[in-house]
């Protein structure tokens, strides 16, 4: 059985290379996509597996699209120059997708509900939501 003090070496010269090969910007994307869809199965679980798979695909989703957008939108694309920036980052693209989930659940929900009415039903009550 090796020595924990090895293995823990190990495991950091693994996650040094696997940052000098990948590249700081994707390891905070992914480390940040990870978590939300973590938090967000584990909040909301999934009635069954197709449920399962259009949460974990709409979560990533908008993790990445929404964490550039803000990245972007806010002008902090310096951090990756720094490690506590790339942490910055993660945690931005980590917040932008808890909220991917819910409201793809939201809308299939909606769309079930309304799935024999007519189009003009439909959009009466959607006008009848947003008032």
């Amino acid at each position: 059985m090796p020595e924990p003090a090895s293995s823990s070496v190990v495991g950091v010269a693994g996650a040094a290379a696997a940052y000098k090969a990948i590249g700081g910007p994707a390891i905070a994307s992914a480390f940040g996509t990870t978590l939300a869809a973590v938090v967000v199965m584990l909040m909301t679980p999934p009635r069954n597996k197709r449920e399962w798979t259009v949460g974990l695909i709409s979560t990533v989703v908008s993790s990445i699209g929404g964490g550039a957008a803000a990245i972007q939108y806010f002008g902090v694309r310096d951090w990756v120059n720094s490690q506590v920036g790339l942490m910055a980052m993660g945690g931005v693209i980590f917040a932008c997708g808890l909220p991917g989930w819910a409201i793809v659940r939201w809308l299939f929900n909606f769309i079930d509900e309304h799935r024999n009415d007519s189009i003009d039903q439909v959009a009466k009550d959607v006008k009848d939501i947003i008032q």
